[in-house]
């Protein structure tokens, strides 16, 4: 009875969620990439791929899945279009002879999310949506950038001021009825602090870049002031999850905003490893970590129910990117940055396949209620 009540609940996939299958095979070809570029061993080796990662991970996979959530949440066909040029940029870098279109399927994906926020703002002149707005003008910046011969590590802090001002506006929307009124205007503030910081940092890398670096310090201190996640990570159950990862995303935030304070904008070595890493991985990996239970299911009408098998990727990513930023990038330790960097790539397929195995299996069967004849017997 109880097992046809837990089937009973469970619901088929939007068609809207077949945008999100090329987000997830760009995660598994940057992944893929990002073993390439680490010289360890990887299922398909490309150099032409490893050229690719940081636009595989950034606007084709984390890009594709915000774009998705806010065509959901804008409730208009035409809101479908970035992420369906995004989730096309991403398939056409994977194709020998199409990867030259992907530059302008990209830029054309990041227009379009800007336009999404033009009447997200007329229907509600909130903080959020102005922060987020932001986020998506810098990742047509960096698409920018890139469709004109740009190096990807010119477009770094394009890219992560795009991943850093979309999820504080997710933060804002989310806990909002828990945060004090000023939270939303000191958002802003430090969100137009990092949207000038970033082509400061472009044009002069040793004081832009350490401007850049106040400018993320002080977005995560408003995090660790104002969210709520340093109360609920003493609770249990998914709360607690939720929190550990938001408290570990603000703590790497904190480090690539201290690298770029004392380095600037690094172009490459270890400081620009560090910098990468702390924002694409530790932190919007740890907040997409937080988020997916209660942001996928409305994405895909899929439930995501939580367990605590979560928990192991989590470890995995966190004391993998210790390894790899303090064995590998401070310390010089060649075989910590390779080992933390497979130990990264595989915290991350692992808590995607520990989600689609959750949603799969659907909710938890509730106890068994026993009658008052059940419970005389087991005595």
């Amino acid at each position: 009875m109880h097992g046809e009540a837990a089937v009973s609940t469970r619901r088929a996939p939007a068609p809207r969620a077949l945008l999100a299958l090329p987000a997830a095979v760009a995660m598994v070809a940057g992944v893929d990439a990002g073993l390439t570029l680490l010289g360890v061993w990887s299922p398909v080796p490309s150099g032409r791929l490893g050229e690719a990662h940081g636009l595989l991970m950034v606007l084709g996979f984390v890009g594709t899945l915000i774009a998705l959530e806010r065509a959901v949440a804008l409730r208009r066909p035409w809101g479908y279009l970035s992420p369906t040029l995004l989730g096309a940029g991403a398939l056409a870098l994977l194709v020998p002879g199409l990867d030259r279109w992907a530059p302008t399927l990209l830029a054309g994906g990041a227009l379009s999310l800007c336009a999404v926020y033009v009447p997200l703002w007329r229907r509600q002149r909130d903080d959020a949506v102005l922060v987020s707005a932001l986020g998506a003008v810098l990742a047509l910046g960096a698409t920018l950038l890139v469709a004109g011969g740009a190096d990807v590590a010119l477009t770094l802090p394009w890219l992560a001021g795009f991943l850093i001002l979309t999820i504080g506006g997710e933060r804002l929307e989310l806990a909002r009825l828990a945060m004090p009124p000023s939270a939303g205007p000191t958002l802003v503030l430090s969100a137009m602090a990092i949207t000038l910081a970033v082509p400061a940092a472009t044009m002069w890398p040793r004081a832009g870049g350490a401007v850049l670096g106040l400018a993320v310090l002080a977005l995560a201190w408003w995090l660790a002031s104002y969210d709520v996640a340093r109360r609920t990570v003493r609770s249990t159950g998914l709360p607690r999850f939720a929190a550990a990862c938001m408290l570990a995303g603000q703590a790497w935030l904190a480090v690539a905003g201290g690298v770029w304070l004392v380095v600037g904008h690094p172009a490459d070595g270890p400081a620009y490893d560090a910098v990468v890493h702390a924002v694409f991985l530790g932190f919007a990996i740890s907040m997409i970590m937080a988020h997916a239970p209660s942001i996928l299911p409305a994405v895909t009408r899929v439930p995501l129910p939580y367990r605590s098998a979560m928990w192991v990727p989590w470890l995995l990513l966190q004391s993998s990117l210790v390894l790899r930023l303090w064995g590998g990038d401070a310390l010089g330790s060649d075989l910590a940055r390779e080992v933390g960097g497979a130990g990264n790539a595989a915290a991350l397929l692992l808590f995607f396949a520990v989600a689609i195995s959750s949603a799969a299996l659907g909710p938890p069967r509730p106890p068994a209620v026993q009658s008052p004849r059940e419970k005389e017997a087991a005595r």
